[in-house]
């Protein structure tokens, strides 16, 4: 099963309103810094929901980073 996980998001907003994620800020405070964003499209989540899918290298692992509206999540194996 698959869960939605709610985190902070360090991102840079550009003059055309283009938002890049930088950094995930995890519960415990830890900053993990997102190498490289593959691709961004439109798509739902496997947890239910939709909005902009960020495909994203994080220490080496391809995660999923979603922008919902007015928050950030990523998809888990754990609640």
């Amino acid at each position: 099963m698959i869960f939605k996980k709610y985190v902070k998001v360090i991102a840079l907003c550009d003059e055309n309103g283009k938002l890049t994620p930088g950094y995930i800020v995890w519960l415990n405070g830890q900053k993990y810094r997102i190498d490289k964003i593959h691709e961004i499209r439109n798509a739902s989540s496997q947890a239910g929901g939709c909005g902009v899918l960020y495909v994203c290298s994080i220490n080496g692992k391809i995660r999923k980073l979603f922008y919902e509206v007015d928050k950030w999540f990523i998809e888990s194996t754990r609640p």
